[in-house]
């Protein structure tokens, strides 16, 4: 296994300069938590101190941080970075789909924007407590909304831009929001018109607790306004003052529901409270990230998703920086558009996912040949276990040799980052998570809860003890929450994820659980099988999935992207077959190969296992809900070419 171990541009000022420092805050962290997160929780201003920082039983699904404790995730945010003399600063820069199209906002004009849109929450029966569905593209006014949410107490609960109208019903019934913000039409890539206002009509017509939509002028397109339900946004600012103080919460006070998929097929509706969580976001952005006064900051998250609320919102703006959304997609007008943005900004730190530098990658490099990114001092990937060959391309290409990557490891669930390198000191393994951030205690445990004591070893992978960006309930469902993630294994909270960890105990995370096959009696991780595949050099993007076989009992059933240029060609299936057997041994060579031009996937990027497994099952009757993918028509091509 190749070693990394890059020239740290920063690594003189790095918030943890080596590998001493980190052991002696994670030794305190873990063997003296209260007084661990009682010092870092003075990064935030706190209207009223704590009484208790740490009162947490996984036993009885009880999770509670800083109790007694009184904040504001948006005064901290925003507010007080203008006391601090930061109010001329650059907050948040948006890049609009097309490249002429851009703003920034300072920290300044962020709190005039965010007040009067908080005032129009008021203004329109909004109340702490309230939740409020948010369902719009990567537009200002999404980071705006849901501040001001913070600033009055009201729940957030955001809906991604792509789901179908049933789906929005589902989640906005489910948390029982009062109102709805969205936007007339959607622009991204070349679709120029993504349906928004009319998705939520459909919706709202089975959603009676909503009684108010409001609606952002993106595109001017005509669309169908409800008298006495449905006002514009840009209307409704104008009868509004600039000013709205913000709301004392306490600690444990709901901040967001964000829904994540759930086995039973019916979504959970992740809870997120205030001071925990900002503060673990806000302590994970500066020191994995090691953001430093003066960075731009670019994560390619949509915030729909966790990523975008914990790492392009309240992380980097907890931490005064100055952090960039983008509303559009890396290949529009082509693909060399992240790279341009890069050098548009000076871009220091960039966090995005391997399924976009594998799309990326595929093209070649001569989309690399027009831009520089020569402010880049740091990489990030996040949602997947990175591969050696998208990891390798993204080290030498974008990087230039000179940027330590940051893979990391975490969950909807989690709030923040569990396991992750730090970029001043980490030895860098191609796919490896490396080592756990502060406060973090992971174990790998068998079928039978032991712990599996020293390296290397494999397993379940749970987490013992608990953090302050923990979720705390699935909402309205405790019972749910609690079978979910701490009925299986005593005393910890299990993540659904398999790991293993190497001779020098470095993390490497092998899939979920129900990604994992058991061929022939041999557990086989899926992340493992598509990390070979994709070694190929023929190979773009692979994933794979188990089917019933009668020998076997499960047999592998892979799905392959080929390079751009390359033609299917049954030597490459041999080679496949070959380069598999040599990496991890015969035994996880795929039975089955269908190449495919692309792979299903939805816009956040995610490929949608649950069709993959149905068609190499032949089960194409129930293939589910396909709305949410960036490109339908796949699943169409994927049966007819089954193989």
């Amino acid at each position: 296994m190749k070693k990394f171990l890059p020239k740290y541009r920063d690594k003189k000022i790095a918030h943890i300069p080596n590998k001493e420092n980190y052991q002696e805050l994670y030794d305190e962290s873990i063997n003296n938590p209260d007084k661990f997160w009682s010092e870092q929780a003075t990064r935030l201003t706190w209207f009223n101190k704590w009484n208790k920082v740490k009162n947490v039983n996984f036993n009885k699904g009880k999770i509670n941080w800083f109790e007694g404790g009184e904040l504001n995730a948006c005064f901290n945010c925003i507010d007080r970075h203008i006391d601090s003399g930061d109010g001329d600063k650059v907050a948040l820069i948006w890049e609009g789909n097309d490249p002429g199209q851009y703003k920034k906002y300072t920290y300044n004009d962020l709190l005039i924007e965010v007040s009067k849109c908080a005032n129009m929450l008021l203004k329109n029966g909004i109340e702490k407590g309230d939740r409020v569905c948010i369902y719009m593209q990567m537009v200002p006014e999404l980071a705006i909304s849901m501040l001001a949410c913070a600033r009055i107490g009201a729940v957030h609960s955001i809906v991604f831009g792509a789901f179908s109208s049933d789906s929005l019903r589902d989640r906005i019934n489910d948390s029982q929001c009062k109102m709805v913000i969205t936007q007339d039409w959607g622009v991204r890539g070349n679709n120029t018109k993504i349906e928004m206002k009319n998705k939520v009509d459909i919706a709202l017509k089975d959603t009676p607790s909503i009684h108010t939509v409001i609606v952002v002028k993106r595109t001017g397109s005509n669309i169908v306004m409800e008298e006495e339900r449905d006002y514009w946004w840009h209307e409704e600012i104008l009868a509004v003052q600039e000013d709205c103080p913000a709301e004392p919460m306490d600690a444990e006070d709901p901040l967001f529901i964000l829904y994540t998929s759930g086995s039973t097929g019916k979504p959970k509706g992740i809870l997120h409270t205030t001071g925990g969580y900002l503060l673990y976001t806000s302590i994970t952005h500066e020191m994995i990230f090691d953001y430093q006064e003066n960075d731009i900051y670019w994560c390619t998250a949509d915030i729909g998703w966790i990523t975008g609320h914990s790492y392009i919102i309240y992380g980097p703006l907890s931490n005064c920086a100055t952090t960039l959304m983008y509303e559009g997609v890396p290949n529009h007008p082509d693909f060399s558009r992240y790279w341009q943005i890069i050098d548009k900004y000076k871009v220091n730190i960039f966090y995005t996912a391997p399924t976009a530098l594998r799309a990326l990658m595929r093209e070649g490099n001569s989309y690399l040949n027009s831009t520089k990114r020569s402010t880049l001092k740091l990489l990030g990937t996040v949602g997947e276990p990175i591969k050696e060959p998208e990891w390798n391309w993204y080290f030498n290409n974008i990087g230039n040799g000179n940027c330590p990557i940051v893979d990391t490891w975490w969950q909807t669930e989690t709030g923040g980052i569990l396991i992750s390198p730090f970029p001043a000191f980490s030895e860098l393994k191609p796919g490896s998570a490396v080592i756990p951030f502060f406060g973090i205690e992971p174990v790998l445990l068998d079928e039978e809860g032991n712990e599996q004591i020293g390296n290397p070893a494999s397993g379940y992978l749970a987490i013992k003890g608990g953090w302050p960006g923990q979720m705390r309930s699935i909402y309205g469902d405790s019972q749910r929450f609690f079978d979910t993630y701490f009925s299986k294994f005593k005393n910890y909270y299990f993540t659904g994820d398999g790991a293993k960890r190497d001779i020098d105990g470095c993390y490497w995370l092998t899939g979920r659980v129900d990604d994992v096959l058991n061929v022939s009696g041999h557990r086989l991780g899926t992340a493992e099988i598509e990390g070979a595949i994709g070694s190929h050099k023929s190979v773009a993007e692979a994933a794979v999935v188990g089917y019933n076989h009668e020998v076997k009992g499960q047999g592998i059933y892979a799905f392959v992207s080929l390079m751009t240029g390359i033609n299917p060609e049954k030597s490459i299936i041999i080679e496949i077959k070959e380069t598999v057997s040599k990496l991890i041994g015969a035994h996880a060579k795929p039975d089955k190969i269908q190449f495919s031009a692309a792979l299903p996937k939805t816009r956040s990027g995610k490929i949608m296992r649950r069709i993959l497994r149905k068609i190499a099952e032949g089960e194409f009757n129930q293939l589910g809900d396909t709305t949410t993918l960036s490109d339908p028509d796949i699943v169409k091509k994927l049966v007819q070419g089954k193989v």
